[in-house]
């Protein structure tokens, strides 16, 4: 479970998020939703522990942990996982290669061996296969040449393989098709359990038609204003957010 309380942020002093609560039970997809502005990216920068936000105040817990006393490598290890809105390609690095070093660094981290090649390559072609990821994507360098789907799907791809206990979306649905979107969604779909826990942060209705959430929660100037399921999304799509921008104003 992560537990999130009373989260101020700021960077530059800026001030970002502004005494933010938030609870995402085992199990639960959870959606954030809110105008540009509002700091739903800041959220899962400052949860995967990017550099520059300086935490002011607050506490973010998972399985009781506090994860800003941990190096985004250790955050990693204990299972956060932050697929970026925009994957930044990687030049002279090679996709397999890059695989297995998170895979085995992850592992070290844990106490576990290192997984032996054969069995690395078996997980990263089983993965492969229900991600629509071909052998020829998996041989060049790390997103680089990809086209906005195949960037995206390489992230499911990755998340699939590290089998993270908290995951973070940040608007995965940008830039994508109709036919990516699916494939996308339905990896994510796939990784759904008990166990594992999702943040999903989009702007529009269209990927939670996919990723169906249990809760979403509105955010504006810094901090969550509104809770409710699934049909509050629906309600944002119809009504927008001038009722949320008003309130941060």
């Amino acid at each position: 479970m992560l537990e999130i309380r009373n989260l101020h942020v700021q960077i530059e002093d800026k001030k970002i998020l502004n005494g933010l609560t938030l609870t995402v039970n085992d199990g639960e997809v959870a959606a954030i939703m809110g105008p540009n502005g509002s700091g739903k990216s800041t959220l899962s920068y400052v949860i995967a522990g990017k550099e520059d936000y300086e935490v002011l105040d607050g506490e973010i817990l998972l399985d009781g942990q506090n994860l800003l006393e941990m190096e985004p490598d250790q955050r990693a290890a204990a299972g956060v996982f932050l697929a970026f809105q925009y994957p930044l390609e990687i030049p002279g690095v090679a996709t397999m290669t890059f695989l297995k070093a998170a895979m085995n660094a992850q592992r070290k981290q844990r106490g576990e061996d290192e997984l032996a090649t054969p069995d690395f390559m078996k997980r990263v072609r089983a993965a492969a296969d229900k991600l629509q990821i071909g052998q020829d994507m998996l041989k060049r360098a790390l997103n680089v040449g990809f086209s906005g789907g195949e960037k995206k799907r390489m992230e499911i791809l990755q998340m699939a393989l590290l089998e993270p206990r908290f995951c973070i979306l940040d608007e995965t649905d940008s830039g994508l098709d109709i036919d990516a979107l699916k494939i996308a969604a339905d990896g994510v779909n796939a990784l759904r359990g008990g166990e594992r826990s999702f943040l999903v942060i989009t702007h529009y209705q269209r990927l939670l038609n996919y990723i169906v959430p249990d809760s979403v929660h509105v955010m504006a100037a810094g901090k969550v204003v509104r809770s409710g399921g699934k049909e509050l999304a629906l309600e944002l799509e119809a009504n927008g957010y001038a009722d949320y921008r008003s309130q941060a104003a």
